[in-house]
């Protein structure tokens, strides 16, 4: 990759590891015991990791109010605790994506958008909580000349927040490309997803201070499917894919400030299994886990603490 990052002088940045959302019907009693509130599921997700990335957001916009109350409950537990935050889908994706491609022609958002998007990033960033602002694109945004001035004008939309591209098509896996994106001071998103058609490989690119890594799983026949959307992250990693992402986190680690590295296969619970097992490898000790995540998955009792 040609003038992109070079390694960190003297030290590994720091590297946090965590789910993506919270708010699964599916965890209570798998992930949560059933003990624990719906009110309560940040808070307890905070005492076995430092991350979360907000997935609500990107449905809709974050109420000041409720972005305070969750830096509040996560840092009451931990104080290396932060959020990452989707950009809301109303700057990444079509208004009817399942009808037509998304591109810099079909994003539409409204007049109001901005300032209620920035007001809730805004309340988590005040409390030093907002580690980085995820676009996340579809595998339809490709790289044009027309959605490049978008990406620009999207850059300089959100300028006062860690900004960082998922760009799921190949066309944007390109040196020159990802040294322009380098240029704007943007992080991007290095991915793990199902290999279909023109669909980006897994990297360790650094093109900011942030570096960043989410993991889709590899569930290849739900992947593009329309109903039941939640099934496309029904998938388990495997001890000898974790390790390759370890490696890759850690190269990233090695260029970044802040790495943030994100399970969002989160189907009953798998997102915070794997979590948890990147934390076991990358740190090397054993870990913390929701005792009833270990009644499922019990192979997880050889990496936790007693």
């Amino acid at each position: 990759m040609v003038s992109l990052r070079c390694g960190l002088v003297g030290a590994r940045g720091d590297i946090k590891i965590g789910v993506a959302g919270w708010s699964y019907k599916d965890w209570q009693g798998i992930v949560y015991p059933p003990s624990v509130k719906p009110s309560a599921r940040v808070e307890y997700l905070a005492r076995f990791f430092d991350l979360i990335e907000i997935n609500t957001s990107f449905y809709g916009h974050i109420k000041p109010a409720v972005g305070k109350e969750w830096c509040r409950k996560a840092a009451s537990v931990n104080r290396d605790f932060v959020f990452t935050a989707k950009l809301n889908r109303a700057f990444t994706h079509s208004p009817v994506a399942v009808l037509e491609p998304t591109s810099a022609k079909t994003i539409r958002p409204a007049n109001s958008d901005e300032r209620e998007a920035k007001d809730g990033y805004d309340a988590l960033a005040a409390e030093n909580m907002l580690g980085a602002l995820l676009a996340q694109f579809p595998i339809s945004f490709k790289c044009t000349d027309e959605n490049r001035a978008y990406v620009e004008q999207l850059a300089r939309l959100f300028r006062s927040y860690p900004l960082v591209l998922e760009i799921r098509h190949a066309s944007w896996n390109e040196p020159e490309v990802l040294a322009w994106i380098e240029e704007l001071h943007v992080g991007v998103c290095n991915i793990d997803q199902p290999l279909l058609g023109r669909a980006i490989r897994p990297s360790a690119h650094v093109t900011s201070v942030v570096g960043y890594i989410r993991l889709h799983g590899r569930n290849y026949k739900q992947w593009f499917a329309e109903k039941n959307v939640r099934d496309r992250y029904d998938y388990l990693y495997s001890t000898e894919e974790l390790a390759k992402w370890k490696d890759r986190a850690v190269e990233v680690a090695d260029k970044a400030e802040t790495t943030y590295v994100v399970a969002n296969n989160h189907n009953l619970g798998k997102a915070a299994v794997n979590a948890l097992e990147l934390i076991a490898m990358i740190e090397a000790r054993r870990v913390q886990a929701p005792p009833t995540l270990v009644s499922h998955y019990p192979d997880l009792e050889q990496l936790t603490s007693p």
